[in-house]
């Protein structure tokens, strides 16, 4: 964190009522089916485009390019419909720093173990960004995460906290022998 960055965004979120809790999962069971079949049907339509489209496409470069970056933002758009759901490990853990911290050091510790492992010949190579999102440590805040994370080799990324808080394997840097 720098000193010109508000110290009170990277302090955890605010406990959410009970009663909203509750309400937003029930919508979520209602409305996540209907989502997902919205999600495909989209998904098939633009695939059939697609297909009729591959003529344009085997001219204009152009055309494919405008293409996929339509198809990426209508995806994603009916992806982050979604983003008010609660999930119900959310529903039961509101609130519960401990639940958060183990989250946290669980999700940090995954990310690592990742960054980590040995570049293997004719593989890709590890991660060396993650982003750990705000459903990971809403009951702890950044601040948590950026302490763990930092603990562990990790440097941070500008980040807007509030969404996620992206981070940098620093160990990448070095050269393989």
């Amino acid at each position: 964190m720098h000193a010109y960055e508000d110290s009170a965004t990277w302090a955890p979120e605010p406990t959410r009522p009970r009663w909203q809790l509750v309400l937003r999962f029930a919508a979520t069971l209602v409305c996540l089916p209907v989502l997902c079949a919205l999600w495909l049907a989209v998904a098939a339509v633009l695939f059939v485009v697609g297909m009729f489209a591959e003529a344009i496409t085997a001219v204009s470069k152009g055309f494919e390019r405008g293409y996929l970056r339509f198809l990426d933002n209508a995806l994603n758009g009916i992806t982050s419909l979604g983003s008010w759901f609660v999930t119900w490990p959310e529903l039961r853990h509101e609130g519960d720093t401990e639940y958060y911290r183990a989250r946290v050091d669980r999700c940090v510790a995954d990310w690592t173990d990742l960054a980590s492992a040995p570049r293997k010949p004719k593989k890709a190579r590890p991660p060396v960004e993650c982003t750990i999102p705000l459903d990971d440590y809403r009951g702890v805040g950044a601040g948590y995460v950026a302490e763990v994370a930092l603990g562990q080799g990790w440097e941070l990324r500008p980040s807007d906290v509030r969404k996620e808080v992206r981070l940098w394997w620093s160990a990448a840097s070095q050269v393989d022998p």
